[in-house]
């Protein structure tokens, strides 16, 4: 018995509708064919409008009492009211009106697509309590990926089982991959005893994401994701593996390290983009601020770990046995990868190989500006906001005279910040521009504040929410830039934004690090902080101004507040005035 709403309701008065009939034909793909809910409710005025059998179909049979799986019971789709027509799908009297092949027939509350589910056009009546498309039943899709509904839980992406093999995956590598960078920089300190080497290493891991990070994009929009990922990731566990053999057996060189780090760069031009671009694909876009969310505090998860498991490694047992253990854990992501289901994800059509895809890339950006403003705000403050390595140890050696304590002891507090930024993200659950822009102008408001703290316990209590503001502004310009991408673009869209994040920091540093020489740690941190806050203000306000909005100062419950509101409105209350 059918159970969908209006089942055993009260039918209506019994009307007869003449335009049920003459003016509203059953067309096959074009116009939903129609019941009148009257007429199925009252049989002796019911006119059933049965169209001509088409060339090569089978004829269309009415459905007649004692045959049709629609008694007056269970539809009110009664004998001689409801034509089938060969080719197209079945409609019930009183439900959702069909177009064969594109419109979903809604029965209660379930969406069916036609073409997808046992009720296909051209094949079985959908009879009522019979059908697949039955109210309060959810037919499975045949062949796409499962909807993944939308949810402000903080973990709700972890319920999706593809996300949650990468997720697991990347929490191991991680943390091996912050081990690799602690062990890495002390073994160059060590053998060379220079820190113009370190940060040559440094430089050549970055180095290549500044020269090919772009072309790395258009890699990724062309290649299945998963197994690319599977590739480079598989390279940077055999890079570990490959300094760690040289390290234990006692060969190591500097180049060695040199020529280690810049092929772990290299792998990262493609593996970035491809994993920024393939959480879309697993949670789909419902999930993908959570998703996004859930990564970065996977990541400052790792970061607050990693470097504390590499230094007891390094000073019990050498840096050899760090870089094997981060060779090793790539494992997690491997096999997180291989254990995924296929048809589980939401895969999208990859870019065919052809000229100009850089190009076009570059011009998809340039003529959006939901896109192009918040990488440009990215890239402000990756280049001028976030030098910390330079003010942080600053400031603990020469401002407080603290030491290297002081300085892990800010490093912590800000990875703490940015753990709780990212969590509450992904409880967020949206990303908005005005969230963007609004963080921003807090990340630098906080800066310039930290800069002239008198004292170092407020100095490394405002690390706490300078590292929430800082991930919140990565995460929701992360997440707002890949949901506005169409998604043969993603990979190179993202790619750029990674560019400009990411290479920032280096090009920025040694500007900002002279400024710190010459005129002291304050005036180089609110220096950053007040370039940070002008670029996030200009922004909103040219973001404004192309969605039609407009700054309005006023007070609320006795207090300032300033809203962007719609220009119309705002040229109407001053008419009014």
């Amino acid at each position: 018995m059918s159970t969908g709403p209006g089942a055993h309701s009260a039918p209506a008065p019994a009307t007869h509708d003449s335009s049920a009939a003459h003016d509203s034909p059953a067309t096959t793909g074009t116009t939903p064919a129609t019941a009148d809910p009257a007429q199925a409710a009252d049989p002796a005025q019911a006119t059933p409008a049965t169209p001509p059998a088409t060339a090569g179909t089978p004829a269309a049979t009415p459905e007649t009492p004692g045959t049709s799986p629609a008694t007056a019971e269970t539809s009110p789709a009664t004998a001689g009211t409801t034509p089938v027509t060969a080719g197209t799908t079945p409609v019930t009297a009183g439900t959702t009106p069909v177009t064969a092949g594109t419109t979903p027939v809604t029965a209660g509350t379930t969406p069916v697509t036609a073409g997808t589910t046992p009720a296909t056009a051209g094949t079985t009546p959908a009879a009522s309590g019979t059908s697949p498309a039955a109210s309060g039943t959810s037919p499975a899709a045949s062949g796409l990926a499962p909807r993944t509904p939308r949810s402000t839980s903080m973990f709700s992406s972890l319920k999706v089982r593809n996300y949650r093999l990468f997720f697991m995956g990347q929490v191991v590598s991680n943390t091996g991959t912050w081990m690799q960078r602690i062990a890495q920089d002390w073994l160059v300190l060590s053998l060379t005893g220079s820190s113009a080497a370190v940060g040559i290493t440094t430089a050549l891991q970055f180095l290549p994401m500044l020269l090919f990070g772009l072309y790395g994009g258009v890699l990724v929009d062309r290649l299945p994701k998963r197994p690319t990922l599977l590739v480079t990731q598989t390279a940077m566990a055999l890079t570990g593996l490959a300094l760690a053999f040289l390290t234990l057996s006692g060969h190591v060189q500097v180049w060695h390290v040199y020529v280690a780090a810049f092929a772990v760069g290299l792998a990262t031009v493609v593996d970035n983009p491809a994993r920024q671009s393939f959480v879309s694909e697993m949670v789909g876009p419902g999930q993908l601020q959570n998703a996004v969310s859930l990564n970065s505090a996977n990541f400052q998860s790792a970061r607050l770990v990693g470097p504390a498991v590499a230094g007891l490694l390094i000073t019990g047992v050498g840096t050899g046995w760090a870089f094997l253990l981060n060779g090793l854990s790539f494992v997690a992501p491997i096999a997180g990868l291989l254990l995924m289901r296929a048809r589980e994800l939401h895969v999208v059509q990859r870019t065919p190989r052809g000229k100009g895809q850089l190009r076009e890339g570059l011009r998809y950006v340039a003529g959006r500006p939901d896109l192009i403003w918040p990488i440009v705000l990215v890239g402000f403050i990756g280049t001028f906001g976030f030098n910390f390595p330079v003010w942080l140890s600053a400031y603990a050696d020469d401002t407080f005279h603290a030491g290297a304590g002081a300085y892990s002891l800010f490093n912590t507090l800000m990875a703490l910040g940015s753990l709780a930024g990212a969590l509450l993200a992904a409880r967020r659950g949206t990303a908005r521009l005005r969230v963007l822009i609004a963080a921003a102008v807090a990340f630098g408001a906080l800066e310039v504040v930290a800069a002239v703290a008198p004292s170092l316990w407020l100095f490394a209590l405002l690390m706490v929410p300078i590292g929430i503001a800082g991930l919140t502004v990565n995460v929701t310009a992360n997440t707002s830039v890949q949901m506005a991408t169409d998604p043969a673009m993603r990979g190179r869209v993202m790619a750029l934004f990674m560019m400009v994040f990411m290479g920032g920091s280096p090009l920025g540093a040694p500007l900002v690090g002279w400024v710190t020489d010459a005129y002291g740690p304050r005036i180089g941190f609110a220096l950053g902080g007040l370039v940070s806050m002008a670029a996030a203000t200009t922004i909103g306000l040219v973001l404004a101004r192309l969605g039609g909005l407009r700054v309005s100062l006023g007070w609320h419950r006795g207090a300032p507040r300033v809203r962007f509101v719609p220009r119309a409105r705002t040229e109407e209350q001053l008419a009014a005035v």
